[in-house]
């Protein structure tokens, strides 16, 4: 047997024509302003991505470009004033940021309805009461979400499923836990030095991975038949060559496994469509507050 492998770019443009078609249905352009603190070439990388991505699908977006010694006090204002700008609907602010400001009380800053990474305690309050979905308010982490996403897209339905999930981040392990329980699945979140890991991940029918440590699942900690998402990102340096790209299973696993995301190519994709299905949510949200 071969996995079936779940490629992030046909369900990543499906969800951004569905974004797309439902930010033509609104009387505005729904606009997207990032914020970039420093030149960190990963940052500067992932930010005009995103803004390129956001401009195919037809929104609106903004680079805010801040220097790296610029003060926590300094992008608060900053923040505040996006915050009050009506014809702003979504705020991301991109991380790391330099060490001297608190990211937290950062990301704790922008509105809840605008903040379209899904990081604001209101919103994480609201995902674990199940207020995220159509016709809700909440916004979700847009990893865990395109995950989600990615799974409905290709017909995997994790109601009454076992899912474990090894990685516990604010970014992806926890978020990611709460939407499959909201979606009906059993789910365990384990740790990458859990006493036993191969025991707990050869229970799952639904294996996601995010811990950034090369070949951390090996076939036998898989269950037969048993659905991967990789979300780990390790680059592995080669002399004289461009860094290579892999997550966190090793590719025995697809002897193993019936379906596997691939990395990079599965995951990554997902994350911003689903920032830009987030921008036009909130803007949907907003406009049926101001009606």
């Amino acid at each position: 047997m071969s996995a079936t492998l779940l490629a992030g770019p046909p369900a990543a443009a499906a969800l951004l024509e569905d974004a797309r078609a439902r930010a033509s249905r609104l009387a505005r352009v729904p606009q997207l302003v990032l914020v970039r603190v420093g030149d960190d070439p990963a940052s500067v990388s992932y930010v005009a991505g995103k803004q390129k991505k956001a401009r195919e699908t037809g929104l609106q977006s903004h680079v805010h470009v801040l220097p790296e010694q610029t003060t926590q006090a300094e992008l608060l204002a900053l923040l505040t004033a996006l915050n009050a700008d009506p014809e702003v609907n979504g705020i991301l602010v991109q991380l790391p940021l330099p060490g001297h400001i608190d990211e937290k009380a950062v990301l704790d800053a922008v509105r809840p309805d605008k903040d379209v990474d899904g990081f604001h305690p209101v919103n994480v309050g609201r995902l674990w009461s199940g207020q995220v979905g159509s016709g809700q308010p909440g916004l979700a982490p847009c990893t865990p979400q395109g995950i989600m996403a990615l799974l409905d897209f290709y017909g995997l339905t994790v109601a009454g499923k076992r899912a474990v999930i090894v990685g516990r981040s604010q970014l992806v392990g926890r978020p990611l836990a709460g939407l499959l329980l909201n979606a009906d699945a059993t789910v365990t979140l384990a740790h990458s030095r859990t006493a036993d890991l191969a025991a707990v991940t050869r229970e799952a029918d639904f294996l996601f991975v995010a811990v950034g440590r090369t070949h951390l699942i090996t076939p036998e900690m898989v269950k037969p038949g048993a659905v991967i998402i990789d979300v780990g990102i390790n680059r592995l340096e080669r002399e004289g060559q461009k860094a290579k790209l892999v997550g966190d299973v090793h590719p025995d696993v697809a002897q193993v496994a019936s379906a596997l995301t691939p990395v990079p190519g599965g995951v990554g994709p997902m994350t911003i469509a689903q920032l830009l299905a987030n921008t036009v949510r909130a803007a949907e949200v907003q406009a049926a507050g101001q009606a």
